[in-house]
């Protein structure tokens, strides 16, 4: 009987095989795809939950305008133009020695002769107004007050202060530093789907879809050929 070299020891294997490293490649892959539409899903819902709580926001600062001022900030039935929300709702003065408007918190400042070239024809001036000159029988307000960096920005061409959101949308308005915003559409002069208030959306892209979120139903995926119209 052969008696074991005393320097024997059992080799252990060392890494992976083959098969083994194909297994576990495998996995991943099923994970990633199990994980990745979950993750797109959740990014898709929190866009639209975000775009719909600064829609709730903005439609109390409409219906408090309304409530003080009995009727609703005016708007022009140019959807292609900027929306008068910001001048509005954050209340104006006008200065009659420069013939133009400023808005309370100084922020934003549009000469009169542009407004109608601005947001539409319809569009002279701005109701929510504190005109000097003597002239103080209404006061402004400023019915926005929890509005946040991200939901208005200046733009150029046209050159005024737009409402809006920061999430990518069909056409959005930009100024000259390549800062961007995609604008609210608001509808108050003839609504079609609110007749007794107003027409409040706005349109997203999520992936390779426009959804349109607004104050008349649920958020909707808007099919080709694409249309501001609400």
């Amino acid at each position: 009987m052969k008696t074991p070299c005393p320097n024997f020891r059992p080799q252990s294997r060392s890494g992976f095989t083959l098969v083994e490293l194909l297994v576990v490649i495998a996995v991943i892959a099923i994970l990633a795809s199990l994980i990745f539409p979950i993750t797109a899903a959740v990014n898709k819902n929190k866009i639209r939950s975000r775009t719909q709580s600064e829609l709730a926001q903005l439609e109390t600062a409409i219906e408090s305008y309304k409530a003080k001022l009995g009727f609703y900030p005016p708007s022009d039935t140019n959807f292609l133009a900027p929306n008068v929300l910001f001048y509005e709702l954050r209340g104006t003065t006008f200065n009659s020695a420069n013939n133009s408007y400023e808005t309370l918190d100084k922020a934003a400042q549009i000469g009169a002769g542009t407004i109608s070239a601005t947001f539409g024809p319809t569009i002279g001036g701005f109701m929510n107004c504190t005109r000097g000159g003597g002239d103080e029988g209404q006061t402004a307000r400023n019915f926005f007050e929890g509005l946040k960096v991200g939901q208005f920005l200046a733009v150029t061409n046209p050159d005024c202060t737009v409402l809006g959101v920061a999430v990518e949308g069909p056409v959005i308005f930009q100024n000259d530093r390549g800062q961007k915003i995609n604008p609210w559409r608001y509808n108050a002069a003839r609504p079609i789907h609110n007749p007794s208030s107003f027409d409040l959306w706005v349109d997203v892209k999520i992936g390779n879809d426009i959804y349109r979120i607004s104050n008349w139903g649920k958020p909707t995926i808007i099919k080709p050929p694409y249309s501001y119209w609400p």
